[in-house]
């Protein structure tokens, strides 16, 4: 039943991506809302539980942007007024199968920055919290997600060591063990890079563009010798098509990346997978550590051959 569960939500995913009207991705939330009340009442797991949010939520984001874009009747007709003849006006919520409360979360939603969107559809924000509150209002500072220590070592014993987290924090460097590491405090942008690098950059932009596009100038300048970047496989986006130019090797996760929260608990995996990219000529190396987690792949054919070989 769990995999029922799982593929309708895969199927519903692929179509939010196709959906061009608001009824259209009302539908969708409602599967992803019919989806996750179910999937909590059997009790079929954190898994279904999670995914079925995630939708829920990114459903409600594209909504919230279709609705911003849609001028709708309000249904008031004031003193003195006349109204143009019905057929001429925008329609109204319910004509558009909706009712205000859900209107007015789908636009809260809509306005947040992608970095509090990944936590609400991750479940570490809850929907009631979000709702009737200014975005500003999650942005406290406390937004950290912390890398599962399993890849963290893998990437260590890749490289041999890890000279500089370049955006970091206390905490996090408690796992990363970085001999250097910058903080949003210290901003790791203006900082100097050299060595072996790992990196988590926030996903919010435009700090994760900053984030990768510095790192692609020092590889290439060789102030950075070798590095492993763990960012979501955004392949559509242009940073992460100026690393794939320049890595040696990606590693493409299977499943989702369960992120630790501030209390070190596995907050959830957010909808979209992730990669770690890996700069450097230690393809060996990458390969024995990293391929327990997905599958690799190589940037350059005959480099790979004459690498492995």
């Amino acid at each position: 039943m769990n995999d029922l569960v799982i593929a309708k939500l895969d199927t519903a995913r692929m179509a939010l991506a196709e959906a061009k009207t608001i009824q259209e991705t009302k539908k969708i939330l409602d599967i992803a809302s019919a989806a996750q009340i179910y999937a909590k009442r059997q009790q079929l797991g954190e898994e279904a539980i999670q995914y079925a949010t995630a939708i829920k939520v990114e459903a409600l984001a594209q909504l919230g942007r279709m609705l911003k874009e849609t001028p709708r009747h309000e249904g008031i007709l004031r003193r003195g007024t006349e109204l143009a003849p019905r057929e001429n006006q925008p329609p109204t919520l319910a004509e558009l199968g909706l009712d205000k409360k859900t209107s007015k979360l789908a636009q809260d939603i809509a306005k947040l920055p992608e970095e509090e969107l990944e936590r609400v559809k991750a479940g570490i924000v809850s929907l009631h919290k979000v709702q009737g509150q200014a975005h500003v209002s999650f942005n406290t500072g406390n937004n950290e997600w912390y890398t599962p220590s399993v890849y963290i070592e893998a990437a260590r014993q890749v490289m041999g060591s890890i000279d500089v987290d370049p955006a970091s924090s206390d905490t996090a460097n408690q796992t990363v063990k970085a001999i250097a590491y910058y903080t949003a405090e210290n901003d790791g942008r203006v900082q100097p890079w050299q060595g072996n690098v790992w990196m988590n950059p926030p996903y919010a932009q435009p700090l994760i563009s900053e984030f990768c596009e510095l790192l692609v100038q020092k590889y290439k300048a060789g102030e950075v010798q070798q590095a492993c970047v763990l960012v979501n496989n955004a392949t559509e986006t242009v940073f992460y098509q100026n690393m794939l130019n320049v890595c040696s090797a990606v590693c493409f996760i299977k499943g989702r990346v369960k992120f630790i929260d501030e209390q070190g608990q596995e907050s959830g995996a957010p909808l979209q997978g992730q990669t770690i990219l890996y700069f450097g000529s230690r393809l060996v190396e990458f390969a024995n550590r990293f391929q327990a987690f997905g599958v690799i792949l190589y940037a350059d054919r005959a480099k790979r051959a004459d690498s492995i070989s």
